[in-house]
């Protein structure tokens, strides 16, 4: 699989579409073998070659900064989670996985109110007789996008109450250096682009099961 000719929106769409239950990996892969990029091309394509490889490394480890960032304010912390469960929602595995976790939850204490939640993975709307590209993700019968605004609301709230959002702006921006700085001069290895390739079979082999 060819990284350079991956655009920024298919990168981003792939993050969105992947499952996220995919455990980190090893922090002796993680931190074994760094080199500088030879030009910007080869950069290109590592940075994003690295960056779908080592995402959940990276959701971790931004995860783990704000924490440290936040030790002294408490409610901040919760605020980090809030926020962190915010970006999860846009994740359709993760959405589908979390929908049919509380649901499970709900119809063992009331069977009648986990009834009136539909399915957790969405259905696709059809058009000429073939499913459209997109989905509308449901949450415990809602719509994904629903969750995403309370979620958020809430963060924004935790975040001014706990006043950390200077602290916050400060913890994301070393975050983000850390990833692009890792993902910069992190070699790609045997293991990442042969996986690629079999993320890559698999969405064309999806797309090919639904036609």
């Amino acid at each position: 699989m060819d990284w350079g000719t991956v655009t920024t929106e298919d990168l981003i769409e792939a993050l969105r579409e992947v499952d996220w239950s995919s455990p980190p990996r090893p922090l002796n892969e993680f931190f074994s073998k760094f080199t500088f990029p030879r030009s910007s091309n080869k950069w290109n394509s590592r940075l994003k070659c690295n960056l779908y490889y080592y995402r959940t490394n990276y959701f971790l480890m931004v995860m783990f900064i704000l924490g440290l960032g936040f030790l002294r304010r408490p409610l901040a912390i919760f605020a980090a989670l809030s926020t962190a469960l915010t970006i999860a929602f846009l994740n359709d595995s993760f959405a589908g996985t979390f929908s049919e976790k509380v649901t499970r939850a709900v119809r063992q204490f009331s069977p009648h109110l986990a009834a009136k939640m539909r399915p957790s993975l969405s259905h696709r709307p059809v058009l000429r007789g073939r499913p459209s590209s997109k989905r509308a993700i449901y949450i415990c019968g809602r719509p994904r996008w629903a969750f995403v605004l309370v979620f958020s609301a809430v963060s924004f709230m935790l975040w001014f109450i706990s006043c950390g959002l200077l602290t916050l702006l400060w913890a994301f921006t070393f975050g983000f250096l850390a990833t692009v700085a890792h993902a910069s001069f992190r070699t790609p290895n045997l293991k990442a682009r042969l996986n690629t390739f079999r993320e890559e079979f698999r969405a064309v082999w999806r797309s090919y099961s639904e036609l």
